[in-house]
């Protein structure tokens, strides 16, 4: 009879135990700082996959911990387990979203060259396009294309400044396409004026011949 009271007594001391365990805050302050710092790194936009990832094992985490607190008996180690992974994940999550976000940055600026260097090409055409020919009607509407080119250029600094790496490749490359469509249509209208100057000089010169 003693040695069933000493069980009962044991047994009753453990579950007094397990149910006052506490909820591990501190784990839980620790993980969710290591999520908000791979958030702050912008993971959302450069690693969005794994940040969605991140963010739901998380949620389970906290699901857990919940469950755990609605128990008479309550036991925080497969908790604590999760947490300690989503810690881990978030920790790779920075570093992978810092990687990609300078990969990008240096994308970014190197297609922002590439379009600067294309729209110089059509500017530097247009500019050196004969005086006689400047106010051909074809050339003022390859001069407007080039004016839009310019404004579209300025666009771009802001757009980097905030951090939109892929939408300023994107223009870049939409800019780096015109400019070069553009400084083919200079070419070919000045070769097309260039050929009509030289034809009217020729029948000019036959009118002459034909008086004398």
């Amino acid at each position: 009879m003693k040695q069933l009271v000493a069980i009962l007594l044991i047994v009753v001391m453990a579950g007094s135990l397990v149910a006052c365990e506490k909820q591990p805050v501190q784990r839980i302050s620790d993980t969710q700082t290591a999520v908000e710092a791979a958030v702050n790194e912008g993971s959302e936009k450069y690693a969005a996959e794994d940040s969605r990832k991140v963010a739901e094992a998380m949620a389970a985490a906290m699901e857990e911990i919940r469950i755990q607190e609605s128990r008479l008996f309550k036991n925080y180690e497969k908790a604590n387990q999760m947490l300690a992974q989503v810690k881990t994940d978030a920790e790779a999550l920075k570093v992978k979203a810092a990687s990609e976000k300078e990969r990008l940055m240096k994308q970014a600026m190197a297609d922002m060259a590439m379009a600067q260097r294309a729209y110089a090409e059509a500017r530097d055409l247009l500019d050196n396009v004969p005086v006689a020919m400047g106010t051909a009607p074809e050339l003022e509407a390859l001069e407007a294309g080039v004016a839009e080119l310019e404004a579209a250029l300025q666009e771009m600094q802001p757009m980097f400044d905030a951090g939109e790496y892929l939408l300023l490749s994107e223009k870049a490359l939409d800019i780096n396409e015109k400019a070069a469509a553009l400084s083919d249509e200079i070419r070919t209208a000045v070769d097309k004026l260039a050929a009509a100057a030289r034809e009217a000089a020729k029948a000019v010169t036959a009118k002459k011949k034909k008086k004398k």
